[in-house]
């Protein structure tokens, strides 16, 4: 699709408050225009009747997908990783690395932004997410104890510059030496300071809240549980009106009925994300996350330990569940993966939603909701041959 302006017609759009049905909507340069029930003679029109349109997905928290993983440190990962996305609907996506060695985490870094200076043709890069490594051994998941170590502002900084910049997120323990001064600095730069792999107090956590921590990273894993009298990092994160709380709704990760009780609690301060590996989208089998060799069975990743690796769960998957799970409406459910992840990392106000203005990524469904098409500021990047 090479014009500039043309209309989308479908049965139903899903926003932000409403459904529209039967319209047509203007993209234009690559944004969201206005709705019409009629088009100007001799417009362009893109006819998906009989379908529904929704928000491109955003995955804010993602390794890797079909091979390819972040820490490999090579722009072709980076690309791979891209391409494979608007056929999963997703449009936006973090680029997450792991704890690992210093050369490792640079290199990776190094790679996002090459990738994205020569252009990425598939899911577009909203910034670096670097999970860890200032993270506390009892909690470690899949990531390597040997790097961890207390914050360090100059070391951060220092991959800041790496990025050019690009670093959006970064996930920490609270109760670390220093932690508490770290979460106020990088959120006075505006970096969404997330909460993981922690044993850390209530106390400690709402400490960090209060220093500027915005994100609880993959709620219930890697972290304190909730207790009546100590409520911990997960009580934390449910009683906290402003902060975000990931949520990885595969069914593993966390129970079905728990996943909806948060979406009650929290409600659009949910983000769905996937963890993805690059197991995703191959069968089982023997497989990496960073240095640990990883045991995919029955499509569950794990560590030689038994810990779950991450996940191979594809976000549109997430939406799925979590809807039929809590019974709650496509539309809400659909913006915890859209609009709620965008406003987790500063980026309402251009993406998430179906809004007059906002960057045109969009995602074509059927009544199964089934992808047909993933559209990227207004270009189709991936579409189902019929």
């Amino acid at each position: 699709m090479t014009t500039n302006k043309y209309y989308l017609k479908a049965n139903r759009f899903l926003l932000e408050n409403e459904e529209k049905t039967n319209t047509y909507l203007l993209i234009s340069n690559g944004r969201f225009g206005e709705f019409v029930d009629a088009v100007p003679s001799g417009a362009k029109i893109v006819d998906w009747s009989g379908f529904t349109i929704a928000p491109g997905l955003i995955d804010t928290h993602i390794h890797g997908v079909n091979s390819y993983d972040i820490m490999d440190g090579t722009t072709e990962a980076v690309h791979g990783i891209s391409e494979a996305l608007p056929a999963l609907g997703v449009t936006r996506f973090l680029p997450t690395t792991l704890t690992a060695s210093e050369a490792d985490l640079n290199n990776s870094i190094h790679a996002v932004v090459e990738a994205v200076k020569s252009g990425l043709s598939g899911a577009r890069s909203e910034g670096i997410f670097l999970e860890g490594p200032y993270f506390t051994e009892k909690h470690k998941g899949a990531q390597n104890p040997g790097y961890f170590r207390d914050p360090d502002y100059q070391e951060f900084k220092q991959w800041q510059e790496l990025s050019e910049d690009t670093i959006v997120k970064i996930a920490l323990a609270p109760e670390r030496n220093g932690a508490i001064d770290f979460i106020r600095k990088i959120s006075d730069e505006g970096v969404l300071a997330s909460i993981a792999h922690t044993d850390a107090s209530y106390d400690c956590c709402t400490n960090a809240l209060y220093a500027g921590a915005r994100n609880f990273v993959h709620l219930f894993n890697g972290m304190s549980g909730l207790h009546h009298r100590e409520p911990g990092v997960v009580g934390a994160a449910l009683t906290d009106r402003d902060a975000f709380a990931e949520l990885i709704c595969d069914g593993h990760h966390v129970h079905p009925d728990i996943a909806s009780m948060v979406v009650g609690i929290k409600g659009e301060k949910t983000v769905l994300i996937t963890d993805c590996m690059r197991a995703g989208l191959l069968p089982d089998g023997n497989y990496h996350l960073g240095e640990f060799p990883v045991v995919l069975k029955d499509g569950v990743a794990r560590t030689e330990a038994g810990s779950l690796a991450g996940s191979t769960l594809r976000l549109i998957d997430g939406v799925k569940n979590l809807q039929a799970w809590s019974g709650r409406s496509l539309r809400e459910i659909w913006h915890l993966a859209s609009l709620s992840p965008a406003k987790s990392i500063g980026r309402g106000s251009d993406l998430g939603s179906i809004q007059t203005g906002k960057l045109a990524d969009y995602v074509v469904l059927d009544n199964s909701l089934n992808i047909q098409a993933t559209a990227v500021e207004g270009k189709i990047s991936y579409r189902v041959e019929r």
